[in-house]
Parts: C-alpha cells; structure tokens; sequence
C-alpha cells in the first residue's frame, strides 16, 4: 500500500510517526489524527529535512521544528517518486 496516505480504513489515530521524509506534510495523514493527535514527520528535501511535530486541534493544527534530520525518502503519492 501507500504509507504516504496512511491508514484512514484504522483512523483516527492518537499518534502517527513518519519514519520517511516527505516533500511536505501530507493532509491525508493530518485528517487521520484524532482531536488533540500528535504526529511526528520529517519534511524537506530528499537531502536535508527538518522533524516536525503536528499538533491536531479541531480543524487546524499547530506545526512545531523540533531539529535538523535526515531521513530516506518517502516513496507514495503524497511523498517522493521512485
């Protein structure tokens, strides 16, 4: 499957770790969270991201840069082509 779209048959989730880097925060993955979710995803290039932690509340979200990282590419439709 997708994991750049994640799981939304299993959603919401209390929490999601993304464990690949993806060119930017994939709104698919957002909606899946539950009121008050967390997830945690690294964001940039294929080179050079930055971890993100999402906080959801309601229908907006709260963006937070915890560091510098790199990760290997997310590989889906809302991620990096192979």
């Amino acid at each position: 499957a997708d994991g750049s779209l994640g799981l939304p048959e299993k959603a919401p989730f209390d929490g999601i770790l993304v464990s690949a880097a993806a060119p930017s925060v994939p709104d698919e993955l957002i909606g899946q969270l539950r009121d008050h979710g967390k997830m945690v995803i690294p964001v940039g290039s294929q080179h050079q991201q930055k971890l993100i932690l999402i906080s959801k509340r309601g229908d907006s979200y709260i963006e937070k840069s915890i560091c510098g990282c790199i990760f290997v590419p997310l590989i889906g439709q809302k991620g990096w082509s192979r």
